[in-house]
């Protein structure tokens, strides 16, 4: 989402797929590789067909040179996501989904789409499930109140898009429910 740099005081979306991609996933290798040790931690040995879990970002990096199949997490089907976007448009609630499903879907169907069974029917499901809790958020914001405000089943990306409306919202709403200070009040 293209901001003002005025209401820039989030993190970007490509830096949370940064974050995102230091979250473990399965791959299937089709070349050997031993044991090697990074910053993060040390992962392998690779061995084909023998499935092994390594950080998105190695995955993405294997994929791309064509060295490994990257294992789909398992809400990341047309049935599971179906669900989801049943529960979003027939409920008032966020439905539950994977923190960070966003940013690993767009990983997955940027870099390993081959790997997905209908990627083009994820993506439509995705964007569908994106469209109706973002209505679901400027409802919730609408309705905001200084005693509390509750949006549960957040995920990432969505909580940092609300970030900066929310903050000013609250900023304002603060300013216009403060008490008078006795200041004030001898002035009047």
């Amino acid at each position: 989402m293209a901001l003002p740099p005025s209401l820039r005081t989030s993190i970007t979306p490509p830096e949370l797929e940064l974050v995102a991609s230091e979250q473990l996933v399965e791959i299937v290798p089709l070349v050997s590789m031993e044991r090697t040790a990074f910053i993060s931690g040390a992962y392998g040995p690779l061995r084909p067909p023998t499935k092994c879990k390594v950080p998105f970002w190695m995955a993405s990096n294997l994929k791309l040179k064509k060295k490994c199949h990257i294992v789909p997490p398992p809400w990341l089907n047309v049935e599971f996501l179906q669900d989801r976007l049943t529960q979003e448009t027939t409920s008032s609630d966020f439905s539950e989904m994977p923190f960070r499903f966003a940013e690993i879907a767009k990983i997955l169907l940027d870099v390993a789409s081959d790997d997905l069974q209908n990627p083009e029917k994820l993506r439509t499901l995705l964007k569908d499930i994106r469209e109706a809790r973002q209505a679901k958020s400027r409802e919730g914001l609408t309705e905001l109140s200084r005693i509390e405000v509750s949006l549960p089943n957040l995920c990432a990306m969505e909580i940092n898009e609300i970030r900066p409306f929310f903050v000013r919202g609250m900023n304002v709403l603060t300013q216009l429910t403060r008490a008078p200070t006795s200041n004030q009040m001898d002035e009047t």
